[in-house]
């Protein structure tokens, strides 16, 4: 069992139809028929969305994102259209709020990988491939692969592990040159952002992407390379053999595995809530991810 330990209700604002709550944003509709996407501070790990909020992490995230848009835009066209508040929104709704073109949002998860972390090193320790890509041997935790590689996966629900699958399969799904675009787009888009978190003092370990299509035209939505999505680690702590200290939610994960918490994984109880100095650390890692990317003082 998975999935919210206590499911929000939706802010209802007039003028906005809400369609959908998520791990972390909320999906409403406006009266043009435009996507408002808010995202909340609400995080999760292990398949479920944790009691806690992590203060300002959802304006983190809008923040980043739009940053990135940016950087990007020469690569493949974003979904923003605006960042004003709609009429009546809350006042809170401020920074974490865009207002985007309602896409057809391709089934796939678009992975790039330019480190052996997560999942991947869980499969490569077995089968020595990442989603039916074969890689060679000696790799260890945190290993630069020999070059970026594209590991696609199925989104699934909310409490729902996705699913990684071979490229082949998602050519089955959605046919064989949308398929090969998003695998082109997917590694230009990596590239693009390893790059510049090098330039930072930041490794860019694997991160995923949310592609749509507009009037037949690939456009990227969602959230982009922020650490919710993407795995980001400090350059000169980088040492494949063990984890890497990352800017994101690895601090929750690691307190809710040890015996502190009380909290076992494999039962179906929900996990308890975070200790106040979790909650604080955290912030000030997605805070830390921010400011290093962009070169600007949070605020």
């Amino acid at each position: 069992m998975s999935g919210f330990v206590t499911k929000p209700e939706p802010v209802q604002v007039p003028g906005l139809v809400h369609l959908h709550t998520g791990k972390v944003r909320d999906l409403y509709r406006d009266a043009d028929g435009n996507l408002v996407m808010v995202a909340s501070d609400r995080t999760s790990a292990y398949d479920w969305v944790l009691p806690n909020e992590i203060p300002d992490k959802g304006r983190v995230l809008t923040q980043l994102s739009l940053w990135w848009f940016e950087r990007i835009a020469d690569i493949v066209p974003n979904h923003v259209i605006s960042t004003e508040l709609p009429a009546g929104a809350p006042a809170d709704w401020a920074g974490r709020t865009l207002v985007c073109r309602s896409l057809d949002m391709v089934p796939v998860e678009c992975v790039a990988r330019g480190y052996l972390a997560g999942s991947g090193l869980e499969e490569y320790r077995v089968s020595r491939t990442v989603c039916g890509v074969a890689l060679p041997e000696g790799l260890d935790n945190g290993s630069e692969l020999p070059g970026p590689i594209y590991t696609p996966a199925l989104k699934a629900e909310v409490g729902e592990h996705d699913e990684n699958v071979p490229y082949e399969e998602t050519a089955r799904r959605v046919g064989a040159e949308l398929a090969a675009t998003l695998r082109q787009t997917t590694l230009a888009v990596y590239s693009r952002a390893r790059d510049i978190a090098r330039d930072r003092g930041l490794i860019l370990a694997d991160t995923k992407f949310e592609f749509g299509l507009l009037d037949g035209e690939l456009v990227i939505g969602d959230e982009v390379l922020t650490p919710d999505s993407s795995r980001f680690w400090p350059a000169d702590a980088w040492e494949p053999g063990h984890d890497q200290p990352s800017f994101d939610k690895q601090i929750i994960r690691d307190w809710l595995t040890s015996s502190a918490s009380g909290w076992d994984r494999k039962s179906e109880n929900p996990p308890p809530r975070l200790p106040d100095e979790v909650v604080a650390h955290t912030r000030q890692r997605y805070i830390d991810a921010y400011e290093k990317l962009t070169g600007l003082p949070w605020k």
